[in-house]
């Protein structure tokens, strides 16, 4: 591969995962938001699960804290793992406790699971900074 289509891709690749994030963060911000506010839909549905609301709050503060590392330089690929960690564990809390379709959980998860691959270059700066 020349060097002139490499920085073409590069410039691709940041503007889809900032495109992505920006979906990701908007849809997570959307449903923490409404985890805190109390949402009827969302008290009934952490009744389901029978961990108590202080459970559904604790969601609500891990998506839009989620949410808002997604749309900082620097955090994304934390904020993606961060997020599609929560998805692994919503897709087992569909399966097993509430017996619904993991199907949303999992498009998510999948979702951040692209946009920790787009920003591996910053995951891997990240790790190596913390390595010291």
């Amino acid at each position: 591969m020349s060097a002139t289509s490499i920085q073409s891709v590069r410039p691709t690749r940041r503007i889809g995962a900032w495109t992505l994030q920006a979906i990701l963060a908007a849809a997570f911000l959307a449903a923490g938001l409404a985890k805190l506010a109390g949402v009827p839909f969302m008290v009934d549905l952490f009744e389901q699960i029978g961990l108590g609301q202080w459970f559904r709050i604790a969601t609500g503060v891990v998506e839009v804290t989620g949410a808002v590392a997604l749309l900082v330089p620097g955090l994304a690929s934390i904020g993606a793992l961060w997020l599609g960690f929560t998805m692994v564990c919503a897709v087992a809390t569909h399966v097993f406790v509430l017996h619904t379709s993991p199907v949303p959980a999992i498009v998510l998860g999948l979702l951040n699971a692209v946009v920790v691959y787009l920003r591996r270059d910053e995951l891997a700066g990240l790790l190596h900074r913390v390595k010291g």
